[in-house]
């Protein structure tokens, strides 16, 4: 052990090999460094007695040369580097020094360890910017990859947040539907409503109405695809009878039936039933009330 200006020094004669050193450098405000306890350890003295040692020659380490760690910097260290968490207990936050601050701490160290170690660390950080050099390219793609995928991901996340849009209104124009009152006048409100429910239909679409005209035939012409349509109507006379022809000879087929036990209206969409005071062909002219029931499709179907 060897005592120099009032630095202690303890036997760190060992020669440390380069790729170890560079594991001690990193990367803080775009310039390469090394922390003053990283730095106190390869030159055997404590991390106290170092800073003081830089202390007392403050004029030979302007900011280029050294500079203390913001909070932030010092966290973002402790979440990256296992071998730091311990840093996260101190009330200081550390000191790193650049290149030209370790080629300036020889200097003050004064000792042969000091040299030599400096030396190994300047050769260290030669051979990390020899190695950046020499992978720039390979730097440059991975920097291109991540910012691709941060900006995938930030499309993802958008058309995420627009898709909750989307649901959020579904099921709110859902939860509009369970139970409404029209009052006369609301034609195109409640032709809306009638339309959009027709509209999202998968399956089927089975109507339970009385009074029945070329209107309603039209109105279910809007379902997709695949879907039927079926009406049960209390009378089909001749005239409707030639709409219903005529239709049929254009657009998918609608199945008509005379079904006379029924006195209000419902609107059954896949297996979900509604209730429509009023018939289709007059919906907006008088009052009318609109309620989602809890009986299924299957359940009026099961007592024709």
């Amino acid at each position: 052990m060897a005592k120099n200006n009032g630095i202690v020094e303890t036997d760190a004669t060992t020669i440390q090999p380069t790729g170890e050193i560079e594991n001690l450098i990193v990367d803080i405000r775009g310039r390469q460094v090394m922390l003053d306890r990283d730095l106190a350890m390869l030159y055997g003295v404590e991390t106290k007695v170092l800073n003081q040692a830089v202390k007392r020659n403050q004029n030979r380490f302007p900011i280029h040369f050294r500079f203390q760690l913001s909070d932030y910097e010092t966290n973002e260290l402790v979440t990256n580097c296992d071998r730091l968490r311990n840093l996260k207990h101190s009330s200081v936050n550390p000191f790193v020094f650049t290149e030209q601050g370790v080629a300036m701490l020889s200097t003050v160290l004064h000792s042969e360890t000091a040299v030599r170690i400096s030396i190994q660390i300047m050769d260290a950080f030669t051979a990390m910017r020899h190695f950046i050099g020499s992978h720039a390219q390979m730097f440059q793609r991975m920097e291109i990859m991540e910012r691709n995928q941060l900006a995938i991901t930030a499309h993802l996340t958008d058309n995420d947040r627009k898709f909750e849009e989307v649901f959020e209104r579904l099921d709110k124009r859902e939860k509009e539907h369970q139970k409404e009152i029209f009052y006369d006048g609301q034609f195109f409100d409640a032709y809306i409503l009638i339309a959009d429910l027709i509209k999202q239909a998968q399956t089927r679409i089975i109507l339970f109405d009385n009074y029945i005209d070329e209107s309603v035939l039209y109105l279910l012409d809007k379902r997709n695809a695949g879907v039927t349509a079926t009406i049960y109507t209390k009378h089909i006379d001749s005239h409707l009878q030639s709409d219903i022809a005529h239709h049929d000879a254009q657009y998918p087929h609608i199945d008509i039936h005379v079904f006379q036990k029924s006195h209000d209206r419902f609107l059954c969409i896949d297996n979900t039933v509604y209730f429509v005071g009023a018939s289709i062909k007059d919906i907006g002219k008088r009052w009318f009330a609109f309620g989602k029931m809890e009986q299924t499709t299957d359940d009026l179907l099961s007592r024709i």
